[in-house]
């Protein structure tokens, strides 16, 4: 995955391997998890924990590197700073 920022200051290029999304994950504070459960309905909240999280990241992952290349986020501001993340 490639991170691109570009502004009138900065230009930033961030290369992260898709194998860093487990380890993101489980950097997870379960503080945060304990949250999201409280937003998502009832039926699914109970559901949702680092386990289910990283289960369903496993099971993406190898469809993602399928998709090298998709531009998941393009935003350009007035200012003309731009932001970039592609797989």
């Amino acid at each position: 995955m490639r991170i691109i920022i570009r502004s009138k200051d900065v230009r930033l290029f961030i290369p992260v391997p898709l194998r860093f999304g487990g380890i993101a994950i489980a950097c997870i504070p379960e503080r945060t998890i304990r949250e999201m459960q409280s937003a998502l309905p009832a039926l699914c909240g109970k559901e949702v924990d680092k386990k289910f999280l990283r289960r369903a990241y496993r099971e993406c992952y190898h469809a993602l590197r399928q998709f090298k290349g998709l531009e998941i986020v393009n935003v350009t501001s007035k200012d003309g700073t731009y932001v970039s993340v592609r797989l």
